[in-house]
C-alpha cells in the first residue's frame, strides 16, 4: 500500500479490528485512548505503506498519543502487540511472573510492567452467561464503607489499587486568604482614585464613573513534609498518590520527603502520569525505607527552604510517626521554628489509629507542643477528615485538636 493511496479508502476490516484491540490494550495500560483516537489511527493506516513497520508505528503513535510521557508505554505495547498478539500475550504473562521473582533493582521499568499487566488482564473476554446469584445484603457493611475504614497497612494488593483510585478523586480545598493585591471590580468596596482621574481625562476632566477595586483572595501555599523511613514506608507509598493528586490539582504546593535526609520532590510529582512521577521520585530519593532523623530533616528545611515556600499564610502538613533515631536531639527547637514560620502546622500520625495511643517516645513528646493539630492518617476516612478540616477556617494559633 503506497503513501499516495486514496484518502477516502477504508481500512481492511481485519486491520480495523486489530486497531480496536490495540486501543483497548493502551487504555488498560492507563493511556487516555478513546474512540476518536482509534478512528484516527485506522484512517492513518490507509495513508502509509503497511509493509513498513516504522511508518505504521509512527502513524499510530501520532494518531493515538498526545503526551510525550506516554510514548514509552506506547512503544512497549506496539512491540508486543503487532508482532503476534497470541505469542505476545504469553510473553507478557511470562514477563509478569519474571518481574515478581526478580529483586527490585532488576525489575522492568514501569512502562513494561503496565503493558504486561494490560496483556495479562482478561477484560476483553466476554463475561459468563450464567446469571449471578442473588445475595441478600441486608444488615451488611458495603464494600465501599469497609474500604474507607480499612487501615492502609492491612490492605491487600486489590484493596490498595482501589484505595489509590479513590485517592485520585479527592480534592483538597483550603480556605481563601485575602492578599495585598487589588483587582478591578466595578462593585468592589475600595475606590481607585488614580484610575478614576485617568478616566475623567477622557471626558474633559469630568468624573462620570468611580473606578473600584477588590482585594484578591487565593488559597495559601501548602507544604508537605512526609516521612519515608522503614516504619512509615507502607503508608508513604499510598500517601504519595494523595500528594501527587494534590500537586497536580493545585498551585503553590511543595512536597518534601525525608528519612535520613531531606529531598524536594515537587518537580517530580508535577508529572501528570503517576507512574512517570513515581519513577522520577524513586531516582531522586536515595533513603527510602531507611532510618529517621526528624530533627535533622526539619532543621534542613528551616535553613534551606522555609523562606522560599513559607509565606502568605502557608499551611504545613507533617506526616510522620515521630520515631526519631537520634533521640529527639534538637527536635524541639527546630519544630518551634517551623511552627512560628507558618500559619498552621498539622501533624498527621498513623499511630493515632490505636485508641490507647500515648505519647511515650522522646520524639513525639518533643514535637507535640509545637503543632496546631494532631490527627491520624491511616485510612481513606482519615484523609477525608483532613480535607474537611482544611476546608474550614484555621483555628486560633497555638490551639490543638
Amino acid at each position: 500500500m503506497s503513501a499516495t493511496q486514496d484518502p477516502l479508502a477504508q481500512p481492511h476490516p481485519r486491520i480495523a479490528a486489530n486497531v480496536m484491540h490495540f486501543a483497548r490494550l493502551l487504555r488498560r495500560a492507563g493511556l487516555p485512548v478513546g474512540p476518536a483516537e482509534a478512528i484516527a489511527a485506522q484512517e492513518a493506516l490507509t495513508r502509509i505503506d503497511l509493509a513498513s513497520k516504522t511508518q505504521a508505528r509512527t502513524a499510530l503513535r501520532t494518531a493515538m498519543i498526545h503526551r510525550h510521557e506516554h510514548q514509552d508505554v506506547f512503544d512497549q505495547a506496539f512491540a508486543l502487540f503487532w508482532r503476534d498478539p497470541a505469542a505476545a500475550e504469553q510473553a507478557a504473562a511470562m514477563a509478569l511472573m519474571d518481574a515478581q521473582k526478580k529483586p527490585k533493582a532488576e525489575r522492568a521499568p514501569p512502562a513494561s510492567r503496565r503493558v504486561a499487566e494490560a496483556f495479562a488482564s482478561k477484560k476483553d473476554r466476554p463475561p459468563p452467561k450464567e446469571e449471578p446469584p442473588v445475595i441478600d445484603m441486608t444488615m451488611t457493611v458495603s464494600e465501599q464503607e469497609r474500604l474507607q475504614q480499612m487501615d492502609f497497612e492491612a490492605m491487600g494488593a486489590a484493596e490498595i489499587a482501589n484505595a489509590k483510585r479513590e485517592i485520585r478523586r479527592l480534592v483538597l480545598p483550603l480556605d481563601l486568604r485575602r492578599t495585598r493585591r487589588l483587582r478591578a471590580d466595578q462593585n468592589g468596596p475600595v475606590m481607585d482614585l488614580k484610575r478614576t482621574i485617568r478616566g475623567s481625562l477622557r471626558q474633559g476632566g469630568e468624573i462620570l464613573t468611580i473606578a473600584r477595586n477588590r482585594r484578591v483572595t487565593r488559597p495559601p501555599p501548602l507544604v508537605v513534609l512526609c516521612d519515608i523511613s522503614g516504619s512509615m514506608a507502607r503508608y508513604a507509598q499510598i500517601l504519595l498518590h494523595f500528594l501527587h493528586a494534590v500537586t497536580n490539582d493545585r498551585d503553590r504546593v511543595s512536597v518534601f520527603l525525608f528519612g535520613t535526609r531531606l529531598s524536594n520532590v515537587t518537580r517530580q510529582l508535577k508529572a501528570r502520569d503517576p507512574e512517570v512521577a513515581f519513577q522520577m521520585v524513586a531516582h531522586a530519593v536515595p533513603d527510602w525505607s531507611g532510618g529517621t532523623r526528624i530533627g535533622e530533616a526539619v532543621a534542613s528545611f528551616n535553613h534551606l527552604w522555609a523562606k522560599r515556600v513559607l509565606g502568605q499564610g502557608a499551611v504545613v502538613l507533617l506526616i510522620t510517626d515521630g520515631l526519631d533515631r537520634d533521640g529527639a536531639h534538637g527536635l524541639a527547637e527546630n519544630m518551634d521554628r517551623l511552627h512560628r514560620s507558618c500559619t498552621r502546622l498539622i501533624w498527621l500520625n498513623p499511630l493515632l489509629r490505636w485508641s490507647g495511643f500515648e505519647p511515650k517516645s522522646q520524639g513525639i513528646k518533643a514535637m507535640l507542643p509545637h503543632v496546631d493539630e494532631f490527627r491520624p492518617v491511616h485510612n481513606l476516612a482519615s484523609l477525608r477528615s483532613l480535607i474537611d478540616l482544611l476546608s474550614r477556617p484555621a483555628p486560633m494559633k497555638g490551639t490543638q485538636r
